[in-house]
């Protein structure tokens, strides 16, 4: 910090003080001293020191409450911050927010992020950093920090700090409140009575008028065209409420000089919020010279993009394009266009339609074709020295248990929730560790191995009955590379690689059913840009021979026609917004032509409505279930504050399960068969039951008799002999 920027600071005050003072009657906030009214009790300066102004660069920044504010000064590290000790003053399972006012000074550039972030240190020892929220602070101008925060641990200590600038840059503190977080009214179910289910939006969408409704964005043109497909395309086919063929006709877009170059519609007053839209076209493009193109359809939503659907055009053919949308919050426009290729490629789009979905018809066809996918004919056959009669003789058939795999992600904090804990023991039977398995986590340092989290998490998952996928070996996408990695030479890297595989296989030889070898091969190429391209089926192969006992998963479908790569599965994440059940089963179509396993592996959707939410987890649950080629399914958290993606969870930070919860364990009950009546003349009970584990209840000359049989995938009916 630059001499005589000061008008009034005091110095005095650099230790920790004691935070055994007492909350004010009345007042909520667990911050003590939180608007420096004394002076800098209670506050301390983590790594660096702290000073209490009035005022500083000459009265440029002035508090913009009350008559004082805290600075950082001599900070050389980016977590080296202001904080506070609240340990005592919280409990842990309830959700706290943090409202704070914050700016940065002394900084070079005009911005830098603040975060606040909980240390927490267990009885132990062990520490658990947490990371709250971060916000893009100023030099010119205070801003407001919020965020939300849960901690499941048992803490000896807990403390709350500012961190994150630049060293040399100093962090200034207005205010901070800490308070049990208000819990969110529930969501009210959006009202949908007026919204006709497979009709388009799209003014003019077969040009039957021309151009009339159309225009072109930017300085294009726009001409009509014949010679289009006159089909429907085939993901529109079963949302559509008219099945009329197309005319034929096209938009020709030419004179493009701007990739956001194409035909555009104004779709305002056409949409109705927390309505989940499926977008379905033909498209094509004039040349692909200069490689692949991409065609997108977008919507700018007051000035904000929205994908509305994308396809990569490699030749000069028409392609089927489809995507959905939503749009939860007013706006004041909505602009719909076609756009992607480069400048100077022309762009044909044909039978452009944008339509509501009815997702409640979907879920009644996916009923049915779950029932020929996932049951099986039962006959139970009774026999026995007291069955020549079988009048009134009755059967009572429960399934205790469905065997198809629904998992969830967990991180090791987690389990030190009890709430959390029950929840996850009761609805999945498979785990997967969100980050403790990584080698980022595993190993942060050349040589200093941290196994410790991912083997508590392995116990728990054993005592409790949970199978467990392995996630991940690798990941490619190079920002996930710890630096030292990123550090070694080709050779040393391959060390390392042989190393790692060595390492993290041989200790959990046995311990894991699948592993994802290689995580986001699509998005990333971190390990082959550096090892080449055989580096990949390596991987592959040499975890089969330290470990033959798991399935070796890989999200680039492609990787299998590598020579010798053991590959056993695919792994299709799930991070989907709006989802559309025709595009669903259309991207599961294709993956199942490969003959591999497939799971959905990172399952989550996201809404501000709950009901909505619940909506979308129904439709991926439903499109997945009801699905042949899909093996298992994996959600990415369910728990508030405890997930990647904010408005995604299933249950509240403190337990509440919300409609998307409800909603799954309507699902998993309605996914449980069950039967009963009475034994024909034959001696037999027939009946259609999910696969899983199974009781049976007979009543037969005042005896009881019980009988458990497990019921697997299988051609015929399964014949259950039960000698009574």
């Amino acid at each position: 910090m630059a001499e005589n920027h000061f008008l009034k600071c005091n110095t005095d005050d650099f230790q920790e003080i004691s935070t055994g003072n007492s909350i004010e009657a009345g007042d909520e906030n667990i911050i003590l001293n939180p608007r420096f009214e004394d002076g800098l009790n209670n506050w301390s300066g983590r790594g660096c020191k702290i000073l209490l102004c009035e005022s500083l660069g000459n009265g440029k920044v002035l508090p913009l409450s009350g008559k004082s504010f805290a600075s950082t000064t001599g900070r050389t590290q980016n977590w080296n911050g202001i904080q506070q000790d609240i340990t005592g003053r919280f409990q842990r399972k309830l959700a706290y927010e943090i409202s704070a006012v914050v700016r940065i000074f002394g900084s070079p550039a005009a911005a830098a992020v603040v975060q606040a972030t909980l240390w927490v240190q267990k009885p132990n020892g062990k520490e658990q950093y947490i990371v709250i929220t971060r916000v893009q602070a100023t030099d010119k101008e205070w801003v407001q920090l919020q965020g939300k925060f849960l901690v499941n641990s048992v803490a000896a200590k807990v403390v709350i700090y500012l961190e994150g600038p630049p060293p040399g840059v100093d962090i200034l503190l207005n205010t901070m409140v800490v308070k049990h977080a208000q819990k969110v009214p529930p969501s009210l179910p959006p009202d949908t009575e007026n919204v006709l289910y497979g009709v388009s939006i799209i003014t003019n969408n077969n040009l039957i008028d021309g151009l009339n409704g159309w225009s072109p964005l930017g300085s294009c043109t726009l001409n009509v065209g014949q010679g289009a497909p006159r089909i429907l395309p085939p993901m529109a086919i079963d949302s559509l409420a008219s099945h009329e063929p197309l005319n034929g006709r096209y938009i020709l877009t030419t004179n493009r000089s701007q990739t956001w170059m194409g035909p555009s519609q104004d779709i305002t007053d056409k949409l109705n919020l927390f309505v989940t839209y499926q977008v379905s076209a033909w498209v094509r493009v004039s040349s692909v010279r200069n490689g692949p193109q991409n065609i997108n359809v977008a919507l700018g939503v007051d000035n904000q993009y929205v994908n509305g659907g994308q396809v990569e055009a490699v030749d000069d053919r028409w392609y089927e394009i489809g995507g959905s949308f939503r749009i939860e919050k007013q706006p004041s426009k909505v602009l719909l266009y076609v756009q992607g290729p480069l400048a100077g490629v022309d762009l044909m789009v044909s039978g452009l339609q944008i339509f509501p979905v009815d997702r409640k018809a979907r879920f009644k066809y996916l009923k049915k074709r779950t029932d020929e996918v996932r049951k099986r004919d039962v006959i139970l056959k009774i026999s026995g020295c007291y069955c020549d009669d079988f009048f009134g003789t009755s059967i009572k058939v429960t399934q205790i248990k469905n065997n198809f795999p629904i998992g969830s992600c967990i991180n090791r904090t987690d389990i030190d929730n009890e709430n959390f804990v029950e929840f996850f023991k009761n609805n999945f039977n498979w785990g997967v560790f969100g980050n403790e398995l990584k080698w980022y986590y595993t190993e942060p340092q050349q040589g200093n191995f941290n196994y410790a989290d991912a083997d508590d998490l392995l116990d728990f998952c054993n005592k409790n009955g949970v199978q467990v996928r392995g996630h991940c070996i690798f990941w490619e996408v190079e920002s996930t590379v710890q630096p030292w990695v990123k550090s070694l030479s080709k050779n040393n890297l391959m060390i390392a690689v042989q190393n790692r595989l060595t390492g993290l296989l041989t200790r959990y030889k046995g311990k894991f059913k699948h592993y994802d070898v290689n995580n986001e091969m699509l998005h990333g190429s971190f390990y082959q840009d550096k090892l080449g391209k055989d580096i990949r089926a390596n991987m592959f192969k040499t975890a089969s021979q330290l470990d033959p006992s798991p399935i070796l998963f890989v999200n680039d479908y492609h990787v299998e026609d590598d020579q010798g790569a053991n590959v056993g599965g695919i792994g299709v994440q799930g991070h989907i917004d709006s989802p559309i059940g025709p595009i669903i089963s259309s991207a599961l179509d294709k993956l199942g032509v490969l003959g591999l396993p497939i799971w959905f592996t990172e399952i989550d959707v996201s809404s501000i409505n709950e009901y909505i939410r619940a909506d979308d987890l129904e439709a991926m649950l439903r499109e997945i279930y009801a699905h042949p080629a899909v093996d298992g399914i994996m959600l990415w958290g369910f728990w508030e504050l405890l997930m990647s993606r904010d408005n995604a969870y299933l249950v509240n930070a403190e337990g509440d399960v919300n409609e998307a919860g409800k909603r799954l364990l309507a699902l998993k009950q309605e996914w449980l068969s069950n039967a009963s009546g009475n034994v024909n003349e034959d001696g037999e009970f027939l009946f259609r039951g999910f696969y899983g584990t199974y009781t049976v209840e007979i009543i037969a000359f005042e005896k009881k008799i019980t009988h458990s049989f497990s019921l697997e995938k299988g051609d015929f009916p399964l014949v259950v002999e039960i000698n009574i």
